[in-house]
């Protein structure tokens, strides 16, 4: 079982409603979901497109999944989280796009957001020490061999090659897509996406995420406020 500490909008959002539908699993409730009807994209295609981050669910990573450290229990976690978000106060990021990232698309900020970086780094700092050791297998998934020395050196330090100023602000709507299948699918993603992308988006809570299982899919544990002082806990 891991954690990770995440961004995602309240379950009431209508981005995040949009975005259950699109990945077919609700993160909050776990409950699955009917793809939407979309022109020119068939059901099969969207559940295949949307199985990596249906696993995961619809979300910015902070702290990417990671085991807790024998010596660290999960109440200590939450404890400290809950204290940490209300030292942080709310804020916007004025616009979030869909953009593709490599060969797979996300919702990017159009243009960089100095504050969910601080908050990304900060959290990675903060709470690396809940983290257990990388085993010699997770290294190995990481590819190190293909990490630039900053990222390589960014995965021993903190069990993550992408965290600090390798960092990148995402919430994945789809897996790799092949390069054919492209121009079918970004069109439909905007088409789903902008509607719901019109407003900024609004950082208020963070995240605990929890994964059900080894290889398990991930939802919402507790939503965490920023500059408050309470969670409230997802059933």
């Amino acid at each position: 079982m891991r954690y990770a500490i995440c961004f995602t909008p309240p379950a009431g959002d209508p981005l995040s409603l949009v975005a259950a539908n699109w990945l077919g699993r609700n993160v909050f409730s776990g409950d699955m979901m009917e793809p939407p009807a979309v022109r020119g994209l068939g059901i099969h295609e969207i559940a295949f497109h949307t199985a990596v981050p249906r696993r995961y669910g619809f979300h910015g990573v902070l702290k990417a999944p990671f085991h807790l450290s024998h010596d660290m229990p999960e109440s200590q976690l939450l404890r400290d989280l809950m204290r940490f978000s209300g030292t942080f106060v709310s804020f916007q990021i004025p616009r979030i796009e869909v953009a593709r990232l490599g060969n797979f698309y996300s919702l990017l900020p159009s243009t960089p957001c100095e504050q969910i970086q601080y908050l990304a780094s900060a959290i990675v700092q903060e709470f690396d020490r809940f983290r257990a050791p990388l085993s010699e297998a997770e290294i190995e998934r990481s590819d190190p061999d293909g990490l630039s020395a900053t990222q390589f050196s960014n995965l021993h330090r903190w069990g993550n090659p992408y965290v600090m100023e390798e960092f990148r602000f995402h919430m994945p709507v789809t897996g790799p897509v092949n390069a054919i299948d492209m121009p079918r699918i970004e069109p439909v993603l905007r088409t789903i996406f902008e509607p719901v992308l019109c407003e900024p988006v609004t950082v208020s809570n963070v995240a605990l995420m929890i994964e059900e299982g080894t290889g398990g899919p991930f939802r919402v544990h507790s939503l965490h406020p920023m500059g408050k002082v309470s969670a409230r806990k997802i059933a």
